[in-house]
């Protein structure tokens, strides 16, 4: 999964809430994987397919580039 934006990777709805997913997470075409934050609104990424994840490619806050991996779906 690519990152559709640049923005900020949030992993979860809020800082106290668990990730969204997690390596080894199970995954359905259209779960929210994570959340990248673009001039002010936040935009859910969502799976392209179904699967399991088996890398996630940035951290809480990091800034992300537009075609950035931010998921290995298998």
């Amino acid at each position: 999964m690519l990152s559709p934006m640049v923005g900020v990777f949030y992993s979860a709805p809020s800082p106290q809430s668990k990730p969204f997913v997690e390596v080894g997470s199970r995954v359905k075409k259209g779960d929210v994987l994570c959340i990248v934050e673009a001039m002010k609104l936040m935009n859910e990424i969502t799976a392209e397919l179904d699967g399991e994840i088996v890398e996630v490619g940035a951290a809480s806050g990091d800034v992300v580039e537009y075609g950035q991996t931010l998921f290995r779906i298998q």
